[in-house]
């Protein structure tokens, strides 16, 4: 059934909204398939983005791992992450669609600053919604988004993170859906925004699967990726769920320890539910109230899983995994000074869990870490925690 990924997904919201997400399906439908379209996105994915980004063979990582370990390198598109992609995407099908502003959220601050450069490349206003958590925590990419020209609107609601970004952007576009898209950040929301996401971030997986057949003459034996609602690991998975032998791992936070009030592994600790218009597995209590999470990577600070990623994992495709704080910033303190490149403390997560699984890998194995991002914006946390303020 069309927006339903097993029982996850479909379109829980109220009337006011139904006929923009029914006008968002229709023009993706009707302008993603052109040559035109597909044309001008691919030329802007090389030529703005700089795709295709690099497939890196870490050899100082595959020694410690005691495998071949390589690094999909999205961290060298424009921007710093795997975001732009999406971005790029849903910009110019905001523009065709005759669209004049773009609203959004974000929590690490990447997409904030993705979805502003789109903006400016199609010729956009945007507004980025940030909760004042993440707007202390993540003060540099701030910076960026309103050098960009964006406007950011301080979230106070609730506990001011993620979530909270996502509801009051949701409400804002309840009010303005004729002349302004919600340009969603990851594979979550309601139909059709985790297929939209998902088939943008998915040029991701196909570069990463020729560029591996080039390079071993064989498909990798397993992927990794870090994630909340799923937008880069699903982008690496999709070319590989129907390759069996290929196996997949999704890496929660699992912030402190998983007894903690508020870590953020829900595969672990959540059940299935809805949240912002999409059943998908979700952090709640006894009484359905959504509980909240917390890790040291702000973009990994969301109670659910985007619909896909709940399905996968349900299903047993994916195995659903988590890395705690501190192997998270050891993983960080192990790839600056073994590969020379600092991690997200998001991507972390997925280095992190490959580094201390060595086990689950054999000797003759490829694995393809996702390396969604570089940690130019944790920068005054990952000081702070190895050597204090």
């Amino acid at each position: 059934m069309k927006g339903r990924f097993g029982k996850f997904g479909g379109r829980y919201v109220s009337e006011v909204l139904m006929h923009a997400l029914i006008e968002l399906e229709e023009a993706f439908e009707k302008f993603y398939p052109t040559d035109d379209f597909r044309q001008e996105l691919d030329g802007l994915f090389r030529d703005y983005g700089g795709r295709p980004t690099p497939l890196y063979r870490a050899k100082k990582i595959s020694e410690l791992v005691g495998c071949k370990v390589y690094l999909k390198r999205e961290d060298l598109l424009c921007g710093g992450s795997h975001k732009l992609n999406n971005s790029l995407g849903q910009a110019l099908l905001a523009k065709r669609m005759g669209k004049t502003r773009l609203i959004t959220e974000t929590a690490a601050g990447q997409h904030g600053i993705s979805a502003a450069m789109a903006a400016n490349v199609v010729g956009l206003d945007v507004e980025v919604f940030m909760g004042v958590k993440d707007i202390e925590r993540q003060a540099s990419n701030v910076k960026r988004i309103k050098l960009l020209g964006a406007k950011v609107t301080p979230v106070e609601t609730g506990m001011g993170v993620l979530k909270d970004a996502v509801s009051d952007t949701l409400r804002e576009w309840a009010t303005c859906t004729r002349d302004t898209h919600y340009l969603m950040g990851s594979t979550v929301g309601p139909h059709p925004f985790p297929e939209i996401v998902a088939t943008f971030q998915s040029v991701i997986g196909k570069e990463l699967k020729a560029q591996i057949m080039e390079m071993e003459g064989r498909l990798p034996d397993a992927v990794v990726a870090c994630g909340s609602g799923g937008s880069n690991a699903v982008g690496a998975f999709r070319p590989f769920v129907s390759e069996r032998d290929v196996r997949l791992y999704f890496v929660e936070g699992g912030g402190e320890r998983l007894d903690a009030d508020n870590s953020a592994a829900a595969f672990s600790l959540g059940k299935p539910g809805v949240l912002h218009g999409a059943a998908m597995q979700i952090m709640q209590d006894e009484h359905g109230q959504i509980k909240p999470s917390k890790t040291r990577a702000a973009g990994l600070n969301y109670p659910g899983r985007g619909p896909e990623i709940s399905h996968l994992c349900d299903s047993g495709r994916v195995k659903p995994c988590h890395a705690f704080d501190k192997d998270v910033f050891e993983a960080v303190r192990v790839m600056s000074e073994k590969e020379g490149l600092i991690p997200a403390l998001e991507t972390a997560h997925a280095i992190a869990y490959v580094l201390n699984n060595g086990k689950e890998f054999e000797r003759d194995e490829v694995v393809v870490i996702n390396y969604s991002g570089r940690g130019d914006k944790d920068l005054e946390t990952i000081v702070r925690y190895f050597y204090g303020d």
